[in-house]
């Protein structure tokens, strides 16, 4: 029997064609390389667009955005950020609050382009084995460096950052950075299925907390017409996000409220049977 794992979403490119079974996924490749670009164009052209990095930038020179995990670091060294990067996380976090759960992890972060491609690379080539990890290890090693920083003194999250690494070696040159991103890649790849993102990233736990009660989610519109083919299982990078909504009783919500979903699309995507849809959080109406 054919390992179905690399032919996830199959059915949905013969069914409803190529662009509908891929369409959130290149729309996201698309924010994902505009938003570089736009960091880029500053150093290459001298347009500043976004100066700065993924951890702090101002957007056209006026509008700062700061991470919130690095201003919590900062606030747990005791240390009081200037009020730039307070109106900046306080832009950020709004915005995050209220569009989309983890919207930053699908739409934004550069290193899901990475991660994304070690999980296509599993599938391709038939890898199943996978070390488990507690998806909740992402929580307690945000506690630890929150904890390590109010102890030390340092932001001790800022020595490894993976994602503003990232966006700096696109600048100046990948350097020492390669070996940390081909590990990661690596480790995703052979180790844990979706082992950074969806076990090890603080980032992505810190959005999850933030987007909790965002408003744009995915929504399982028409439960009856799964016919059981695990694509969006096999597609998901949070898939257990989707048991309740899918497989619960009868009155359960059919809205996936988890904070651990990344918005991201694919379970749409690959869905020959249009089981799935955007929508908002308040629309609980389903099959």
């Amino acid at each position: 029997m054919a390992n179905p794992i690399p032919e996830a979403g199959k059915e949905a490119r013969q069914k409803l064609g190529w662009w509908y079974a891929n369409r959130f996924l290149i729309l996201r490749r698309l924010t994902q390389l505009s938003i570089l670009l736009m960091f880029l164009s500053g150093p290459y052209l001298n347009i500043w667009i976004l100066r700065g990095n993924y951890s702090s930038s101002l957007f056209l020179d006026i509008i700062p955005m700061s991470d919130p995990l690095i201003i919590a670091e900062s606030l747990a060294t005791g240390f009081l950020p200037t009020l730039t990067a307070l109106v900046g996380v306080g832009i950020v976090l709004a915005l995050y609050s209220l569009l989309a759960s983890r919207a930053f992890c699908a739409w934004v972060c550069p290193l899901n382009i990475i991660t994304d491609l070690a999980a296509w690379l599993r599938r391709k080539l038939g890898i199943r084995q996978s070390a488990k990890l507690s998806r909740n290890l992402r929580y307690g090693l945000l506690l630890m460096i929150l904890f390590g920083s109010a102890i030390t003194g340092n932001l001790l999250w800022e020595w490894v950052n993976p994602v503003a690494a990232l966006g700096r070696a696109f600048i100046y040159g990948l350097g020492a950075t390669v070996w940390l991103i081909l590990a990661l890649f690596l480790f995703d790849l052979f180790i844990v299925e979706h082992g950074w993102c969806g076990h090890l990233c603080p980032i992505g736990a810190t959005y999850g907390v933030v987007g909790a009660k965002s408003l744009i989610r995915v929504k399982v519109e028409h439960r009856s017409k799964c016919d059981n083919c695990m694509d969006c299982y096999h597609i998901c990078p949070e898939p257990q996000v989707l048991r309740a909504p899918l497989h619960g009783k009868s009155g359960e919500s059919p809205l996936i409220l988890a904070k651990d979903c990344i918005s991201c699309g694919r379970c749409i995507d690959v869905c020959a049977e249009k089981v799935f849809i955007f929508t908002n959080r308040f629309n609980h109406s389903g099959e």
